[in-house]
């Protein structure tokens, strides 16, 4: 608990209201977790306005309010009222100092790049405990601390707003957590979530073609990845990704390149890993995280022996077999992704690769043609299905992904529910093939017009194999 003096000392602002040595209990910019002692952040964000909410917080308990226009209602005269250019930024500041900076007291590893941010995170984690240390992993399957996923009210994004970020922070310390390792995301890094982490390390691992229509073009989306370079003290950089090496020609930091060019800082031509463990990306992925341990201090001969004990999280060509017929279960939502995964799978197919897939809605409408065109041509068979659709037309997303066929094809089927898709494609599979679910990986739910309902790819295809695998006896026994 800090006074609102303490919490606003050397941060440029003007004070009008209320009483300057009021204790601060918490801060937040969602009305409805406003407690008594609380400074509400009335931020204008894409979907409300946080003015609106401004006499709802009062009442809750708030003892400031935050705005960063010079207009907006009548607040009352007890309420200290405080100005400030930027409202991610000063809660971002906020956030660190109530929770007395948790940063500080630990290593910071920030991962950004349109793909592998989880499995990298991931890989450093699991590398780091081979070395003795406590690590906390933060990102889009969730929060784990020593490889245990663990409960924590937050919401579901790769990297969290402020005012949860740093009390978790704050949990990790008093749990004897040495490094943390998070997923820093292009809405997270624009919108100053980590302003106020000092991160030691940053790793840069590519740029592709997606959240571009959420930033504004690709160079708004390529300047949000940047501003992990004026965060980290170093950033690891993928030398082999042009984009990249582009981000950070006018860095002052040290820089570290990984990758398969000769001039690469960490190459490693034998990297020894979990065959399981499939893909070129992958390799890619272990050598950024092998590059992590690298700037921590320790030795490469050391870091190796450990590699081949790597494991992919949650959702990242998650293998599933029965009879002959291997289901992967996979994340790539992106087109860079899905041809990474579909390259992969087709180079070790020995029957078909049948490949099911949709696009989310409300996100960039460009990439569904062109994933509609990888699709049809890495696969024998495609069923295009709903991913997550959102508050757009179900329909209207297979059609503009069904573009990229270019006319029509025995091999392609349009299958609206995402269920029934999974089903029809494990159950036309035959001993040999290959069955790809790609686009929602770990998730557990489908964000549809209705909201968010149960559902997990990994469990319906367990559950059609299983299927699959009795309907098959009982035709032996018939015959």
């Amino acid at each position: 608990m800090l006074f609102i003096t303490e919490l606003l000392k050397d941060w440029p602002c003007t004070v009008s209201g209320g009483e300057l040595r009021t204790v601060v209990t918490g801060i937040t910019e969602d009305s409805s977790r406003v407690k008594k002692g609380y400074v509400f952040v009335a931020r204008k964000g894409n979907q409300s306005d946080g003015a609106m909410y401004i006499e709802r917080a009062i009442e809750q308990g708030a003892v400031a309010i935050v705005i960063d226009r010079t207009f907006l209602t009548e607040i009352q005269d007890n309420v200290v009222v405080i100005t400030v250019s930027d409202c991610t930024m000063f809660m971002s500041h906020a956030s660190a100092r109530l929770a007395g900076d948790p940063a500080k007291r630990m290593k910071m590893i920030a991962v950004t790049g349109t793909n592998g941010k989880t499995t990298v995170t991931h890989f450093v984690g699991q590398l780091l405990r081979k070395f003795g240390n406590r690590v906390a992993v933060i990102g889009t399957t969730g929060i784990f601390i020593d490889g245990v996923k663990i409960d924590y009210e937050c919401p579901q994004m790769t990297t969290l707003p402020a005012e949860y970020l740093h009390p978790l922070l704050k949990k990790c310390v008093g749990e004897g957590v040495s490094h943390v390792v998070l997923e820093a995301s292009s809405q997270g890094l624009s919108s100053n979530r980590l302003n106020h982490c000092e991160i030691d390390i940053g790793v840069l691992l590519n740029i592709g073609t997606d959240h571009y229509e959420e930033h504004g073009g690709k160079l708004a989306y390529i300047n949000a990845k940047k501003r992990l370079i004026r965060l980290a003290k170093t950033i690891i950089v993928n030398k082999d990704d042009e984009h990249c090496v582009k981000m950070v020609q006018e860095a002052t930091i040290p820089l570290v390149y990984f990758g398969m060019d000769s001039s690469a800082d960490v190459r490693v031509p034998e990297l020894k890993m979990n065959p399981d463990i499939l893909g070129h990306y992958n390799r890619m992925n272990a050598l950024a995280a092998i590059s992590a341990l690298l700037v921590l201090g320790y030795y490469l001969d050391d870091i190796l022996l450990h590699c081949e004990l790597l494991q992919l999280p949650e959702g990242r060509l998650q293998q599933i077999e029965r009879d002959g017929v291997k289901v992967y279960v996979d994340y790539a939502h992106t087109p860079d992704a899905l041809q990474a995964v579909l390259q992969t799978l087709f180079n070790s197919c020995y029957g078909r690769l049948i490949t099911v897939f949709g696009c989310g809605g409300q996100r960039d409408k460009g990439k569904r043609a062109e994933m509609g065109e990888l699709a049809v041509l890495y696969s024998s068979i495609v069923i295009v299905t709903s991913d997550n659709p959102r508050n757009e037309d179900p329909k209207a997303i297979i059609s503009d992904i069904m573009e990229g066929f270019g006319g029509d094809c025995s091999a392609i089927e349009a299958e609206l529910d995402r269920k029934d898709a999974i089903r029809k494609a494990i159950f036309c599979a035959a001993p040999g093939d290959i069955v790809l679910i790609a686009g929602k990986g770990h998730e557990k739910t489908q964000h549809t017009a209705d909201g968010l309902l149960p559902f997990s790819d990994l469990e319906e295809a367990e559950r059609a194999l299983s299927e699959k695998t009795f309907l098959d006896i009982k035709e032996i026994n018939i015959e």
